[in-house]
């Protein structure tokens, strides 16, 4: 497919479409949306950045709007689940702004926020329901959930699903939508349990695949800056005042780390925010509308993010630390190069995140080149030997220590019997 005409989309779809300046459609979108047009179910193996939200949602779009109906109280035509409220709220906007002057109706369904305004929308009767799973099954438990008009259901990340402990609940949502349905599943990664929920969820499915999991998009270039824990506040905030950084994405492990980056980058003089599980999510909304609007050009994050923000404009991304996790340093990474653009990915290693780098390595099967330019690198890389080393001495001498315990405990116990028994004699 050239460009989005050759799929024969309603008229007000393209018109979208342009006015977004999409042109020529992405692999996903080229492979996915004939097969949808057509009705069938869907396996999408696809990383986030890929453009699958437009492959699965505008032939939804065009589905719904080529025959309207009036959607009962309760009811929705289609639901799309997604793993986090950032994931949600993005979909949402999508199809906003795909549907645009076609009068279908949308609401998200997620927690952190009162459900009143859900259940009025759901009373309603709605197009599209966007929700993560805790929340629709509540309502679906109080009776604000109908779905008997239910037409197309869209299961999104489903791996990050399963990686945060929502599969029982997913399994609960699934026993009550009608059998006849059409199914779409897209997951980044195929482990076992989501293969098996695909087989028994899926009709004779259409499989796509895009960019394998293990291999990192090719336009972000990558580099990885050694140097110690003291440092690190230091290089951050040397890389954010780079005038050709646009916008900059900075991952920590915790929430607490999160915050205390965006504290130490205020001492610095710079401006960011923070976003994570612990933030309302009125605060994570307004801190994501002015990353997204360029107001702010520093948004500080945990993995919740990881998946969860789409926005084009962002020129790097930075893993102040570096995640245990490997397959989410390619989740973070690919928040940058979005819509073909090129990107800059930075992780900044201390002497303790040295293995965490090296499963990251035999993850995506490459070496991440060291950055020697940086004014930390010398002196922190004598001081992550030494601390290696060191590691390793305390290492050998505990293991020396343990050896040679034993037999002196032993030794101890012996005595001690031959003692009792010498008495007993």
């Amino acid at each position: 497919m050239n460009n989005f005409d050759d799929f024969k989309l309603q008229p007000k779809i393209n018109d979208a479409l342009k006015a977004k300046g999409y042109t020529k459609p992405t692999l996903i979108q080229e492979q996915a949306i004939p097969h949808l047009l057509l009705g069938s179910d869907l396996l999408g193996i696809a990383q986030t950045g890929t453009g699958k939200t437009a492959a699965f949602s505008l032939p939804i779009i065009h589905r719904l709007a080529a025959k309207p109906f009036r959607v009962l109280p309760k009811c929705m035509r289609v639901l799309i689940l997604t793993p986090t409220r950032e994931l949600a709220s993005q979909i949402e906007l999508n199809i906003k702004s795909y549907s645009k002057g076609l009068n279908l109706r949308s609401k998200v369904i997620f927690g952190g926020v009162g459900p009143t305004p859900q259940v009025n929308a759901l009373k309603q009767g709605l197009e599209f329901v966007i929700a993560t799973p805790g929340r629709l099954l509540d309502l679906m438990q109080e009776g604000h959930v109908n779905f008997s008009q239910l037409e197309v259901f869209v299961l999104d990340e489903a791996d990050r699903m399963l990686d945060m402990g929502f599969i029982h609940d997913i399994k609960k949502i699934i026993q009550k939508l009608p059998p006849k349905r059409q199914t779409l599943l897209f997951s980044a990664t195929m482990p076992p349990d989501i293969e098996k929920l695909a087989q028994g969820l899926l009709k004779n499915p259409i499989k796509v695949e895009v960019t394998p999991e293990s291999s990192t998009i090719e336009k972000i270039k990558q580099s990885v800056c050694f140097l110690t824990k003291d440092n690190k506040i230091k290089l951050l905030a040397e890389i954010l005042r780079d005038e050709n950084l646009a916008s900059a994405l900075v991952f920590t492990r915790t929430k607490h780390g999160a915050d205390k980056v965006v504290r130490m980058l205020e001492k610095e003089k710079l401006l960011a925010k923070a976003i994570h599980g612990n933030k309302s999510q009125n605060n994570r909304e307004s801190a994501l509308k002015r990353f997204r609007e360029g107001e702010v050009k520093i948004l500080v994050a945990t993995d919740i993010a990881a998946r969860g923000i789409d926005v084009d404009h962002i020129t790097h991304v930075i893993n102040y630390n570096l995640p245990e996790d490997a397959t989410n340093y390619v989740h973070r990474i690919g928040r940058t190069a979005r819509a073909g653009r090129e990107g800059i990915a930075i992780s900044l290693c201390d002497g303790h995140e040295i293995s965490l780098l090296q499963s990251i390595e035999k993850h995506i099967k490459m070496k991440i080149t060291p950055n020697t330019d940086q004014p930390y690198h010398e002196e922190s890389r004598v001081l992550i030997e030494k601390a290696c080393k060191k590691v390793t001495r305390n290492d050998r001498g505990q293991s020396r220590k343990a050896s040679t315990a034993s037999p002196k405990k032993k030794l101890s116990q012996s005595k001690k019997a031959r003692r009792r028994r010498s008495f007993k004699g």
